[in-house]
């Protein structure tokens, strides 16, 4: 469990006591693939850290249609944070695209650890700042301006990691068009 430390490095550095905290309130867990981390509707109680393998974050739109928001891959941090945040249940599903191992914590639990610990607070806030506002405002502004084949290109540049072991479909959906338009696109490109 402390590679999870190397890996957060650029985020903060944690007293070796914060460590031991953090690590006391993880389990391991293997998710299989096609099965749920969290399913829309549901209340969430746990955020998980990705160690390996792959999921999605999606939702099902009105004509049935799943409309994936985010990847999260080794090395991240997964959870419906708003929804954690507010105690609302879930707008988002999230599910394992791979069979994939975690870290998973009880989020109020890391709350409560953050209040006692100013190091795990400035880590948490560095990694939402960097992985769910300023990633995120690039990706919005993109879907409103720019082509599908500009997304497109600009999720290849910056997703190299997860394009072969992805399905065509999931990328279309994250792109926001169909598996066709995405063939056809491709083939231009």
């Amino acid at each position: 469990m402390e590679q999870i430390f190397d890996k957060l490095l650029p985020y903060g550095t944690l007293s070796d006591s914060s460590k031991q905290a953090f690590l006391a309130i993880m389990q391991e867990r293997t998710v299989r693939k096609h099965e749920f981390f969290l399913q829309e509707g549901q209340l969430p109680r746990n955020a998980a850290f990705v160690i390996k393998g792959l999921f999605s974050q999606y939702f099902t739109d009105d004509e049935g249609n799943i409309v994936i928001k985010k990847f999260f891959a080794e090395n991240a941090f997964m959870a419906s944070i708003s929804a954690l945040l507010t105690n609302q249940p879930s707008l988002l599903s999230m599910k394992a695209l791979e069979t994939s191992r975690i870290y998973e914590f009880d989020f109020q639990v890391f709350r409560e650890l953050m209040e006692q610990r100013s190091d795990l607070f400035k880590l948490y806030t560095c990694y939402i700042e960097q992985h769910w506002i300023i990633e995120k405002e690039p990706l919005e502004v993109a879907f409103r301006k720019d082509s599908a084949a500009t997304r497109y290109t600009e999720f290849v540049r910056n997703n190299p990691h997860l394009i072969s072991r992805l399905k065509q479909h999931e990328i279309a959906s994250f792109l926001g068009i169909t598996p066709t338009q995405l063939s056809r696109l491709k083939l231009n490109l």
